[in-house]
């Protein structure tokens, strides 16, 4: 309520891009703070037995992570633990550091809980980044996300070698690995989401033939059709690829609320939000049956309450991540999503998150 009321007021008077950079370097600050730390903990941890799993290898505490894109430096991991994330995931992280596109880059569209971005990908790069989160110790799994490098001249074998960079670099330390490989909100759009490309990608990176490395996932944009999914499903399964995490942004402007006139004069950039929560349980669902739910998949895409949550669980997602609900309903939802899942199984006598799937 406090949230709603007060703080997010105050930050919707500010453009979207200072609202996020105040968030995070106040976040990063608190990160520090160990009675901080420990305050929030005490308010807003939810732990119940229901919602543990072990995935990968990994325990996670509760299905609830928070997406790429937030943090994409690493600077925030202790206080997110203490927001009561079950995981986190960093990034995306590039090979070279990266300034990202010119301000404005990110937008608003209250009326439909959605945000509009076209950052650019930016970071501190995949060096910086590392040393400082091998630093940092943290008792929940935390996830890289890494990218190619936001520069067009980068191409063909260079870009295969930008991504060895990253994913070399993170691979000793790292609980899992997501592969982006859709960047709708760099200049070049797609990356390596033509199937070529994929499959050259994941020859070079050696993940069948690899038994060190942690889980690998891939990421998948919202706008893939039936036939390009199942393409690249079955390219990230020739590989053994470990996971898939459903969804990034999207490209498109589909049902928005948001006048036609507004959304133009933002112009390009990933929708990402409520606007797409139908399409993104539509992938994890088509997923999930392609795969015979063998491999783990973390829903991703307008998450902003229980009834979202339980809605990717029931289309075959295993873990959850949020991050555009954050900017509306606030660092609650975490916790609020989390005893809605306990509640919602206790009433229906399910013993277990699992057991969400298909109930």
């Amino acid at each position: 309520m406090i949230y709603k009321h007060l703080v997010r007021p105050l930050l919707f008077r500010f453009p979207s891009d200072y609202a996020h950079e105040l968030t995070i370097n106040m976040a990063s600050s608190m990160s520090k703070v160990r009675w901080v730390l420990q305050t929030l903990g005490a308010f807003y941890e939810y732990s119940d037995v229901s919602l543990e799993q072990k995935i990968f290898g990994l325990k996670f505490k509760n299905p609830i992570g928070l997406a790429a894109g937030f943090d994409k430096n690493g600077t925030t991991c202790p206080l997110m633990e203490k927001l009561g994330f079950g995981f986190v995931e960093i990034g995306s992280i590039t090979a070279n550091p990266s300034a990202g596109n010119p301000k404005p880059r990110s937008f608003r569209l209250p009326k439909d809980k959605s945000l509009i971005n076209r950052l650019g990908l930016n970071n501190d790069g995949v060096k910086t980044i590392s040393r400082r989160l091998r630093k940092q110790s943290i008792s929940i799994p935390t996830g890289i996300n890494i990218a190619k490098t936001h520069n067009p001249s980068i191409t063909g074998k260079k870009a295969i070698l930008d991504y060895q960079t990253s994913f070399n670099l993170v691979k000793d330390f790292a609980d899992y690995i997501t592969l982006n490989i859709s960047c709708p909100n760099t200049e070049e759009g797609k990356t390596f989401e033509e199937p070529e490309a994929l499959n050259t990608l994941l020859d070079v990176l050696k993940i069948k033939n690899d038994a060190s490395l942690p889980a690998v996932l891939v990421k998948f944009s919202v706008d893939l059709d039936d036939r390009q999914l199942t393409e690249l499903i079955e390219i990230c399964e020739d590989h053994a690829i470990d996971g898939y995490v459903a969804t990034n942004t999207s490209s498109l402007r589909e049902g928005l609320k948001t006048s036609s006139s507004a959304v133009e004069k933002i112009g390009n950039g990933g929708l990402s939000g409520k606007a797409i929560t139908h399409k993104s349980t539509a992938i994890i669902e088509k997923i999930a049956a392609q795969t015979n739910r063998e491999k783990t998949i973390i829903g991703v895409g307008g998450i902003s309450n229980t009834s979202d949550a339980i809605d990717k669980l029931k289309a075959g997602a295993d873990l959850l991540q949020i991050y555009t609900g954050l900017v509306y309903e606030g660092p609650g939802l975490v916790k609020k999503i989390n005893r809605g899942l306990a509640e919602y199984m206790e009433k229906r006598g399910i013993d277990h998150i699992y057991h969400i799937y298909k109930s």
